[in-house]
């Protein structure tokens, strides 16, 4: 089976899609640094922050903060926050708590981003929308594609393709959360993540 170059892909995307307006979701500012850096050349970008995957509030308000005190500091984006709400993610994980990390339970949870990311972007009158999932190497990114391209085609938006770790993305992703002092988790976020 031949691999996509999602890499690629983005590329042409963005040359094809160039200052049109992109709706982003972003997990976290160290995951975005790069990728807004990446796509803020070509795109109007705003970042949505729907992450009801964290495990509790004060985790989401500090993720939160830390992605607007970028926002603010390097202009890349505007922000869209969404509110708190770990219910949705209790019910899809739902009978999932045991899958290992990166099994079912993700894929369900990168579903449930996405189409939230795709519903705000197509009410919002945003032309694309994407995620900052692809940027950590312990992400399935051939999935996040994949699931992106069927809520875009279900929802009649276009979808960004992307593989943010190529070429050097995610090693400066570092780069910039050092040079901006960013907050980094050592877990993706939710309370099963800790112990998988």
């Amino acid at each position: 089976m031949n691999d996509v170059n999602y890499d690629k892909l983005m590329l042409e995307f963005l040359k094809k899609h160039g200052g049109e307006r992109l709706l982003l979701h972003s997990c976290c500012a160290p995951c975005s640094s790069y990728c807004l850096e990446e796509v803020g050349k070509s795109m109007k970008t705003t970042v949505f922050f729907y992450n009801p995957n964290l495990d509790c509030a004060q985790e989401y308000e500090k993720r939160k903060c830390e992605q607007i005190r970028f926002l603010r500091e390097t202009g890349l984006a505007d922000f869209l926050d969404c509110d708190y709400s770990h219910g949705d993610f209790d019910q899809i994980a739902k009978g999932f708590e045991d899958e290992r990390e990166g099994g079912a339970r993700c894929g369900r949870c990168f579903r449930l981003r996405l189409e939230a990311t795709a519903r705000t972007a197509k009410e919002k009158g945003y032309t694309c929308f994407g995620t900052t999932l692809t940027l950590s190497p312990l992400k399935n990114a051939r999935l996040i594609n994949r699931l992106g391209s069927e809520i875009g085609e279900l929802l009649g938006i276009a979808y960004l393709p992307s593989d943010f770790k190529k070429r050097g993305g995610y090693l400066r992703s570092v780069e910039l959360s050092k040079q901006y002092d960013l907050y980094r988790q050592n877990y993706c976020g939710c309370e099963y993540s800790k112990t998988r």
